[in-house]
């Protein structure tokens, strides 16, 4: 190539068997023509119509096409041993996976005689490659023409001796090759033998692989199909984790947020505990503020009892007078006092008889008894009524205050806690505007009996003519603000002859009954009360807290004597007797509650609102009850916010205290009054009982 100066070389190759060792000896000159050639010679190869590439050296090498696809491959001399243990291996390689241990008990496996026997195989393979060998030489010796002419020259040439011995040379080389022939037909049979057992092994081995491949090629089935539902899991997992992602992304964002939120929170904690301590540091003067107004408050309770005193001994003065004075009122006085006897203010309807409202005179709340227009008297007899109501003065017995002739309206005190039998027989859930939850104490009552004996006894002993009330019932015995009792409704009738004054000594005793048993039906169990103090004790009203058995029974004879004046018995009692044995009854009971100190006292007070140490800054000015929801209006006056509400409803616009004209109609919340009221009530019930 240097010498001719060679460009470009241009080889041409076709491949044989893979086993010819032609083809080899093809590969193994291109590579070393590649090899060796000089670097300004640019080598082509054609193989199979396609320009090939050589890769590697002589020893181990390889040829590409133009896409790389590798057409041949030189190395090492082939081996069937090698060629049989790569099938092997590569065929056996999932099952020495499933089984690296196998037992001793598959020793003998086909397996295993395969594996016994590739070395003879192997033996066997090369054997037939030297016998190819041998063939093709003794081919070529074979093809040679010139042999036997010479041979037949030279025999033709030759004389007897010399054929003879020619001839028996010949036969000695027949006989050789008969004896040759002989080994060789063994040696063929040997190998024919050996062949079948080959071609039986590889069938064997051939079916096995089929076997294998089978089993190979249902196991690629099944792992792809399993791959499949690996790769839907996979999918699965994946949008799973997009999911996941999304709401940690949320959960951030939120977690951002609730931060932020706790941020805030916290400082608003930190504003709050501040405030919190400025409001101890208050709550702290403002306790301090309440221990002083309470001190004051003591202060001036102590002098409203002295006032108080002093008070009742000028009324005693005064009804010790010969007579007292009264005030006429006129008709529009009455309609505005009742707002036009609104029927909210409505106390008490008679039916045919009278009614009673509740008003405002004069700064002061009254109750103002009118008669109905078809009952109304005449003005002769109206005036008479009215003085003599005038004339009756007495601590336990209702106030007259003035009248009006035009209307025949009678003006008296009012009494806040309204009537006996409100006290004694209303259930537990009445109204607000009964007082509802008011309890009245044993000794409570037994001081309510002697009041109203003390009212009694007064009118039956008036001169010149004792009066006879007639209508003695819990409901005409009123109590005010401080539980004092007084009788209402007397004066109506004219009689006062002795069997009238009889039934208002029974009226009495039956009033006694409903103090003790606090039941309103017609015996009152009066067999019960007459047995013994055990059958007594199962009537008693358990509302009045334990009774002193004693004192019940005393005061439940003295009601049975009472009532025995109207069956013929005891038919000369006085009151006068009657108010005797209370006296007596009255100062017991004292004793007691002295004795007991403040336990009595306590149950006789419990849900009380109207009772003796109620400030008076604490009831509502329109309903006389203590508020709940005190407002400050325009008068400057603080009032229950239904109320207030109420009464601009109706339609005024004036100061229910002044009945001036308010400037406005907005309420504002009087909270310290409130939580006054509240602190007050707190501290009433948390009395140790």
């Amino acid at each position: 190539m240097s010498g001719l100066r060679i460009g470009k070389l241009v080889m041409g190759m076709t491949f044989m068997k893979s086993s010819s060792w032609r083809s080899k000896s093809a590969i193994s000159g291109s590579f070393y023509v590649h090899q060796y050639k000089p670097d300004s010679c640019e080598l082509y190869i054609i193989c199979g119509g396609k320009l090939v590439v050589l890769k590697g050296n002589i020893d181990e090498g390889s040829m590409e096409d133009d896409q790389g696809i590798m057409v041949a491959k030189i190395g090492e001399k082939p081996s069937l041993k090698n060629l049989l243990g790569k099938i092997f291996s590569e065929n056996s390689f999932g099952r020495r996976q499933k089984c690296s241990c196998p037992p001793s008990s598959n020793q003998d496996s086909p397996k295993n005689q395969w594996e016994d026997n590739v070395q003879e195989l192997e033996n066997y393979f090369q054997h037939l490659l030297s016998l190819n060998l041998d063939e093709e030489n003794d081919h070529l010796l074979q093809t040679n023409p010139l042999e036997p002419d010479s041979h037949e020259n030279t025999n033709s040439n030759m004389n007897a001796e010399e054929r003879m011995e020619t001839l028996q040379s010949k036969i000695d080389e027949a006989y050789e090759t008969i004896q040759l022939k002989r080994k060789e037909a063994k040696a063929n049979a040997e190998r024919h033998a050996k062949a079948e057992w080959a071609i039986i092994l590889c069938k064997t081995r051939a079916e096995e692989l089929e076997t294998q491949i089978k089993e190979e090629v249902t196991k690629r089935l099944e792992i792809r199909r399993i791959l499949d539902i690996e790769k839907e899991q996979l999918y699965d997992v994946i949008r799973d984790v997009e999911e996941s992602k999304n709401r940690l992304n949320s959960l951030t964002e939120l977690q951002a947020e609730l931060s932020n939120k706790l941020q805030i929170s916290s400082m608003a904690r930190a504003h709050a505990e501040a405030q919190l301590e400025k409001a101890v540091v208050t709550r702290a003067e403002m306790v301090r503020e309440i221990e002083e107004l309470r001190r004051q408050r003591d202060v001036l309770q102590r002098r409203i009892e002295f006032c108080r005193e002093k008070d009742a001994l000028g009324m005693v003065a005064r009804l010790s007078g010969s007579s007292c004075s009264y005030r006429e009122y006129t008709a529009e006085d009455i309609r505005l006092a009742t707002d036009g006897f609104s029927e909210r203010l409505r106390l008490k309807s008679g039916g045919d008889w009278l009614n009673v409202y509740r008003g405002r005179i004069n700064h002061s709340t009254v109750a103002i008894k009118t008669l109905v227009s078809v009952n109304r008297l005449s003005q002769q007899d109206f005036q008479a009524k009215v003085r003599l109501l005038n004339d009756i003065r007495h601590p336990h017995l209702v106030a007259m205050m003035g009248f009006c002739s035009e209307l025949q309206c009678i003006i008296y005190e009012y009494m806040h806690n309204g009537s006996l039998r409100d006290i004694l027989f209303a259930p537990q859930r009445n109204c607000r505007k009964t007082n509802r939850n008011r309890v009245l104490g044993w000794h409570a009552r037994i001081r309510i009996a002697h009041e109203v004996c003390s009212g009694l006894g007064f009118l039956h002993s008036a001169k010149p003519k004792p009066i006879v009330h007639g209508q003695l019932t819990p409901s005409n015995i009123l109590l005010d603000r401080n539980l004092v009792a007084k009788i209402c409704g007397y004066g109506l009738t004219q009689h006062h002859d002795q069997y009238d004054l009889r039934s208002d000594i029974r009226a009495l005793g039956v009033l006694l009954m409903h103090v003790l048993t606090g039941r309103n039906w017609g015996g009152l169990i009066e067999d019960e009360m007459m047995i013994d103090g055990a059958a007594l004790a199962r009537v008693l009203d358990e509302k009045a807290g334990k009774w002193p058995l004693d004192l019940a029974v005393e005061l439940a004879g003295i009601s049975l004597k009472c009532l025995s004046v109207s069956r013929g018995l005891n038919t000369d009692l006085q009151i006068a007797t009657v108010m005797k044995e209370l006296d007596e009854l009255k100062k017991k009971a004292d004793d007691l509650v002295a004795r007991g100190g403040l336990e009595v006292v306590c149950k006789e007070n419990v849900g009380m609102e109207d009772s003796s140490d109620v400030p008076g800054v604490f009831l509502c000015p329109i309903f006389q009850e203590v508020m709940k929801n005190p407002h400050v209006a325009a008068d400057g006056f603080s009032y229950e916010f239904e109320a207030i509400e109420e009464w601009f409803k109706m339609g005024h616009d004036t100061s229910p205290m002044t009945n001036l004209s308010l400037k406005h109609k907005f309420l504002t919340p009087n909270h310290t009054l409130r939580s006054l009221i509240q602190e007050w009530q707190n501290k009433g019930s948390n009395l140790p009982c």
